[in-house]
């Protein structure tokens, strides 16, 4: 009789435990599932590595249902990238990429139009002028010197206060800089000397410049960080990275210099022929609000959405005011030739890849 009840109970412990199995099975099931529903979005992309994560949450956050697949690199390769799969595109996005690279993208009808929702609201610089707009711009970012007071004073060398002064010879090899075929900050700083100071003189400057560059970067980070650090004295790089350098104690002035500095804008927008528009239109609307504006503003100063404002801690008082008056439009149509011609004379002094 014990043994029958013994056996009932093992019966049931066995069909119990069948059962749970098949619960748990049916919950994988319906997990697969789910992941399988999301839409894997590949978004190119030359947004720091330190923003990839908190952009990731947010649009999956604000998009249910997307997967944001980045692939990441500096602006040059990036744009180099897009530009040899134009017969066959891999991305479905491209985001957080200047908008001199976006608007040569849009000359080669490599991207969908869309007007996002909002876009009205942001600021007329910000968006293509196309309709439907071609692209949507996030937030701007313009080029600044960062200049280590300590090794200044180490090396009794004087305080920059325009481009002109970065030719002194107290400079020489103390000047990092980006380069501009990898680097947007590096183009941005060249196609803004061209222009303030016309192509033939803005060579001549670059050509100097060169005597006192020891190297060129391929992050526009990177030259900020490098005076920080007192590797070297001065470093060409952008507004954003000057302020959260020195906001980190680093013995840096950030100096825009009185003739105008160039600038740039980071972008969003659709790519032709992706398999997922509307997956990637939605993402475009969630670029265009001020929820995406208020993220921004976590990294830069100058944002897309005049209903958002940014105040970074160490930010240099009047930068809107330095911006150079800058033709996107010929940013893009001149960029093969200004690198080409770039690279051909300073190449020499890049860092390695």
């Amino acid at each position: 009789m014990k043994f029958g009840i013994k056996g009932t109970a093992t019966r049931r412990w066995v069909l119990g435990a069948g059962l749970a199995t098949v619960a748990l099975g049916a919950v994988a099931m319906g997990v697969d599932a789910l992941a399988q529903a999301r839409t894997r979005l590949t978004v190119y992309t030359a947004i720091e590595n330190d923003q990839l994560a908190p952009f990731k949450q947010a649009i999956e956050a604000a998009v249910p249902g997307v997967e944001i697949a980045w692939v990441r690199d500096s602006t040059g390769v990036i744009t180099a990238r897009f530009l040899a799969e134009r017969a066959a595109p891999r991305a479905d996005m491209v985001l957080g990429l200047s908008g001199s690279s976006m608007a040569l993208f849009a000359q080669q009808n490599l991207l969908h139009p869309y007007t996002p929702r909002g876009a009205d609201a942001l600021r007329p610089t910000f968006r293509s002028g196309a309709n439907p707009e071609t692209w949507v711009g996030m937030d701007a970012y313009l080029a600044a010197i960062c200049f280590n007071t300590a090794e200044g004073t180490r090396r009794n060398a004087p305080r920059p206060a325009n481009w002109a002064d970065l030719l002194n010879p107290a400079y020489r090899d103390q000047i990092v800089m980006p380069n501009p075929a990898s680097s947007g900050t590096g183009y941005l700083t060249v196609a803004a000397w061209l222009t303030l100071m016309g192509e033939e003189a803005g060579w001549r400057f670059m050509d100097q410049l060169h005597q006192n560059v020891a190297v060129y970067t391929h992050s526009g980070s990177a030259p900020c960080v490098q005076a920080a650090r007192g590797e070297r004295m001065i470093g060409i790089s952008f507004d954003m990275r000057a302020a959260q350098e020195k906001t980190q104690g680093a013995p840096i002035d950030i100096i825009l210099p009185t003739q105008g500095v160039g600038w740039e804008m980071e972008t969003s927008a659709i790519v032709r022929g992706t398999q997922h528009l509307e997956a990637a239109q939605r993402v475009q609307d969630w670029v265009a609000s001020q929820a995406a504006n208020q993220l921004f503003g976590r990294y830069y100063a100058i944002l897309a959405h005049p209903g958002v404002t940014a105040n970074p801690a160490n930010y240099p008082a009047g930068a809107v005011d330095r911006m150079a008056r800058l033709d996107l439009g010929w940013m893009a149509s001149n960029r093969e030739r200004i690198l080409a011609e770039w690279t051909r004379r300073y190449d020499s002094k890049s860092a390695p890849r």
